[in-house]
């Protein structure tokens, strides 16, 4: 087990490497100058230079990614000068003549628009979009395995002819599109029915009671992002079901006499689960990044609207953190998915 969850760190390691290389280059091909996005059209030059020099523009290509590597690696070489600026949060490992060798947190650098730190911008959107996310996932796979396993054990009936039609409108619709449609009919056209809105967030401000939860803004966009996972869960579930009531040891056991939901439930299911949690765990980190477009049309407070914002003001950092974190997010989630597959399905076997 360890020597497997090793090469699994290992492999993710080299994939966030992968990710930061071409994070890095994308965003410093791009045409415009960040010191002039952010001094404006009428800045002088010695203003022009204290930005470059502040954000490390004013070197070559090569040292800025090394710079940058340097920032987001756990473990750096930090001089001086940078060790006493509150940007960095370090224990310090071995000390150098001018230089120390440190333990400390990513940093993602600070906002081209606002000077914000990055993480501390992220920090303040990434719950509300872990929420969205995780509570899409929870819709899309209890509804998605109740119809899956519906529309098996009553194959070719029209439960399984009406959930298999449903899946594939689910699938062919994108999300951009879905949520444009329910935002109207269930936030405009039916709203006083409804009681939700075309647009908010998940946090609202009352002039009375300040920052107050407003759950029903949830709804709208969680069934939207919800969709698509949705429809592959009840055709996945459908699937394994079919080929899972089909093997011997459920014909052994409806000869024993057992219920029809004990078979269903307690044998079928569990051995049915192993596609389907592949789905949900991909599925999850997916959502994290397919939320940019559902965030933006319902105008909810979370990652993607502040990445696309940002995008649209030229504000690489925060848009090259948001990548870097749904990245790390990706890796971890399918290292985890891989050693919970040998507690799922014990056939599965983990060797290094």
């Amino acid at each position: 087990m360890l020597g497997y969850a090793v090469k699994k760190l290992l492999y993710g390691l080299l994939v966030m490497a992968g990710v930061v290389l071409v994070v890095f280059v994308l965003f410093n091909i791009l045409p415009g100058d960040p010191a002039r996005m952010t001094m404006g059209q009428r800045a002088d030059v010695q203003s022009l230079e204290a930005v470059r020099k502040e954000f490390g523009l004013d070197r070559s290509k090569p040292m800025q990614f090394v710079l940058y590597v340097n920032d987001l690696s756990p473990v750096s070489v930090l001089d001086n000068d940078s060790l006493t600026q509150k940007k960095y949060h370090y224990a310090k490992l071995i000390n150098f003549e001018k230089k120390a060798l440190v333990l400390k947190w990513p940093y993602l650098r600070s906002s081209y628009q606002t000077k914000r730190d990055v993480t501390a911008i992220l920090s303040e959107t990434v719950p509300n979009t872990f929420i969205l996310a995780l509570t899409a996932m929870i819709f899309a796979t209890i509804i998605g395995v109740f119809l899956g396993v519906l529309s098996a054990v009553y194959k070719d009936s029209w439960i399984d002819k009406s959930a298999n039609a449903f899946a594939i409108l689910g699938i062919s619709a994108p999300s951009f599109f879905a949520g444009i449609i329910i935002a109207w009919l269930f936030g405009f056209v039916l709203s006083n029915y409804t009681g939700l809105r075309m647009s908010g967030s998940l946090y609202s401000y009352d002039p009375f009671n300040g920052e107050i939860l407003t759950l029903r803004n949830l709804w709208l966009p969680m069934i939207t992002l919800g969709l698509r996972p949705l429809a592959i869960i009840v055709q996945l579930t459908r699937s394994a079901m079919l080929d899972v009531l089909a093997q011997d040891y459920i014909r052994t056991a409806r000869a024993k006499g057992l219920g029809r939901n004990a078979i269903i439930y307690k044998h079928a299911l569990k051995n049915a689960m192993n596609p389907v949690i592949t789905a949900i765990s991909g599925w999850f980190a997916s959502l994290l990044a397919g939320s940019f477009f559902v965030e933006y049309i319902f105008g909810y407070n979370g990652l993607g609207r502040t990445t696309v914002t940002a995008l649209e003001m030229s504000d690489f950092p925060v848009v090259m953190g948001s990548i870097l974190f749904i990245a790390f997010v990706f890796v971890v989630i399918n290292i985890l998915v891989d050693i919970l597959y040998a507690y799922v399905d014990p056939r599965v076997k983990l060797t290094p």
